[in-house]
């Protein structure tokens, strides 16, 4: 497996393509900006390896007790964690569920002290209409760049994996052990 800094750098030296790839296809910058920034933000902070202590989990500094149930949850490399667009899913769901927590115990709180009303059926259903109706490119294109990010983790793992998995049948690398191993004994 490769390691943070690795996937860091990856992330980085992809996002020029992914870029390139979103202006082509869809010809709008705001849509190339949301998929750009999914890319980077899955890239760096809400990869797949937010399932064990990683550069990625320490990078949410103060907040990163929220991924604690997450990791305590899902097994490392688990298609709960690692799984294409499973993962990605999960970890959406997850944050949201967290959100909406958070911003329910925060509204409770304005309405105790402010006496306002707020229903949150109604904010949910309102929300859920605007983005079916006119939001659903802008969130399509988050997730895709989400998404990308989360992939080019699970390849460079799978490719990083594969190529130590070669290296160590490799009959040149035995070939070099034995001569070792007899170049010591002659000694």
């Amino acid at each position: 497996m490769p390691s943070g800094k690795t996937h860091d750098r990856i992330t980085w030296y992809c996002l020029p393509v992914i870029i390139a790839l979103f202006l082509i296809i869809t010809r709008q910058l705001d849509l190339t900006l949301l998929a750009s920034f999914g890319f980077i933000f899955s890239g760096l902070m809400f990869g797949p390896d937010l399932d064990i202590y990683s550069v990625q989990f320490q990078r949410w500094r103060f907040l990163k007790f929220i991924w604690l149930p997450y990791q305590k949850t899902l097994k490392h490399r688990s298609i709960f964690s690692h799984g294409f667009i499973i993962g990605t899913i999960v970890r959406i769901l997850y944050l949201s569920l967290i959100l909406f927590i958070v911003a329910i115990f925060l509204i409770s709180i304005g309405q105790l002290i402010f006496g306002f009303s707020w229903h949150w059926q109604h904010f949910i259903i309102g929300n859920y209409q605007a983005i079916k109706n006119h939001y659903w490119q802008e969130v399509l294109s988050l997730f895709i760049g989400l998404e990308l990010g989360a992939m080019s983790h699970y390849l460079a793992d799978s490719i990083g994996s594969w190529w130590k998995s070669k290296n160590k049948s490799s009959p040149r690398r035995k070939k070099v052990k034995g001569q070792r191993a007899k170049g010591k004994g002659q000694r």
